[in-house]
């Protein structure tokens, strides 16, 4: 019987980054339970080329900084904040639990182990080692589940359409293992990694006129150039302001995107298609400039099945050879789960989620601080209001919308405000005095706060696109 303080489940990122502030604000003892063989969660499935889609400053534990600040000088981040590569990431997260969790003698970690929930809710749980098939026992005081937003990559499931025998369908993990020349390539899916897949066969030379995407949904895609860190942040925090300016000045749904289009806040693909998704996905323009290369872009739905000559899909047919690489890029990411009570004092429970949308570890580390410095479960919980991950153009206003509201209730505390201030992981505050002009763009968010909010309550309340 192990006695600890917290059991945690999952030692991805949201997993590791709770963990962390709690070592650096408590005396907590922790145990962490995993199914991997390393930390990092879905980063040990992901594509070899994967990186990140925001800058390393923004990524990672609060106490531990990923990457060194430079700046990208070549390839389409050039002039940018750099990326860091997959395996940056589980470098980094080893060195996170074996130079500083471990070493703390606080914390306990049992990786390739399945967690067995307890049916009757009780204070001992159990996990099983998948090596060995030994379950171990673990009384604790709280349970976090770090599972809870469920992300998921090509390689951890089959295609959810039919693949006939004799047709190649493989998800792009299996790009950089191709040894012969296919007859094309199609891409399937309009998400993060099905840009990614485009990217890497453009930049591995492959003629773009060979690529068919599949897209069953246009994207608004985020400028990464106004997410940045160091010398980029007050150009950051101006286009933030102004987010808030041009929903308070809008007349209509379709009029705030076209005014946020118009800033550079938003990105899409072809101007002629109007997005109807939003995933959080950043661009740079050099790489939208490269996806545009792509004329063959099929917009006919989902996949139904895979053939040997054909591709079915929801609204048509198209044709295929059995020598086309099939790249299966249809995996559901993060997907928008139901929220659920950050804190709940009956099961004793933390469920880990999104407090200030598509910042996981950002907001893992700030329920971890709130969980150390307060004890009313209310308190905790009206702190923790739970901003669900997008998923349609609609939810850039429903985000837009629980981010004021928790900024507005976070802005009531003094101390929590200082610490934000000082969080590595909040790409939103600054250490020290602020520039004149991060000044000015808070005082420009602060000045249209209002008006945007009730602005984006009515439209999201009439679910209408035109406000009288």
């Amino acid at each position: 019987m192990l006695e600890t303080d917290y059991l945690v489940i999952g030692a991805g990122a949201m997993g590791m980054a709770f963990a962390d502030v709690l070592l650096t604000e408590t005396d907590a003892r922790v145990v962490l339970v995993d199914r991997h063989a390393k930390p990092g969660g879905h980063w040990n499935d992901a594509y070899p080329f994967v990186r990140l889609h925001q800058p390393s400053a923004f990524y990672g534990v609060n106490s531990r900084p990923l990457g060194a600040d430079r700046i990208d000088t070549h390839g389409w981040n050039a002039g940018l904040y750099e990326l860091a590569s997959g395996a940056e990431v589980l470098a980094y997260y080893d060195q996170v639990m074996h130079q500083q969790f471990l070493p703390s003698g606080r914390v306990e970690y049992f990786p390739m182990s399945s967690y067995e929930p307890d049916a009757d809710g009780g204070d001992v749980h159990e996990f099983r080692s998948l090596v060995t098939g030994e379950v171990h026992q673990v009384r604790a005081r709280t349970l976090v589940d770090a599972t809870y937003m469920n992300v998921s990559v090509p390689s951890q499931r089959p295609p959810a359409y039919d693949v006939a025998d004799g047709a190649f369908c493989a998800p792009l993990n299996a790009l950089p293992s191709t040894r012969s020349p296919h007859d094309g390539f199609v891409v399937i899916g309009a998400g993060k990694t099905g840009a990614d897949a485009c990217l890497w066969l453009l930049a591995n030379g492959v003629d773009p006129d060979t690529i068919r995407w599949i897209m069953p949904r246009d994207s608004w895609y985020l400028d990464r150039a106004v997410i940045q860190p160091g010398d980029g942040f007050d150009e950051s925090t101006a286009a933030f302001g102004r987010s808030f300016q041009h929903a308070a000045e809008s007349t209509s749904i379709d009029d705030l995107f076209d005014r946020l289009e118009a800033d550079g806040a938003l990105l899409r693909l072809d101007p002629e298609v109007e997005p109807t998704m939003y995933r959080c996905s950043t661009v740079t323009q050099a790489e939208l400039e490269q996806l545009r290369r792509i004329e063959h872009v099929v917009r006919l739905g989902r996949v139904r099945s895979i053939g040997v000559d054909e591709i079915v899909l929801d609204e048509g047919t198209i044709p295929t050879t059995p020598n086309t690489f099939h790249v299966d890029c249809s995996a559901d990411g993060l997907e928008r789960r139901p929220p659920v009570a950050v804190f709940d004092a009956a099961s004793s429970r933390i469920t880990l989620q999104t407090v200030r949308h598509c910042q996981q570890v950002f907001s893992a580390a700030f329920i971890a601080h709130v969980e150390a410095a307060y004890d009313d479960i209310e308190k905790k919980n009206a702190l923790c209001t739970v901003v669900p991950h997008p998923d349609t153009a609609l939810d850039w206003l429903r985000t837009m919308h629980g981010n004021i509201m928790n900024m507005a209730t976070w802005s009531a505390e003094p101390e929590l405000i200082e610490w934000l201030a000082n969080a590595r992981l909040d790409g939103f505050s600054q250490p020290g005095e602020p520039s004149a002009a991060t000044v000015a763009a808070r005082e420009t968010a602060m000045g249209f706060a209002l008006p945007a909010l009730e602005k984006l309550q009515a439209y999201l309340q009439r679910g209408v696109a035109t406000i009288q």
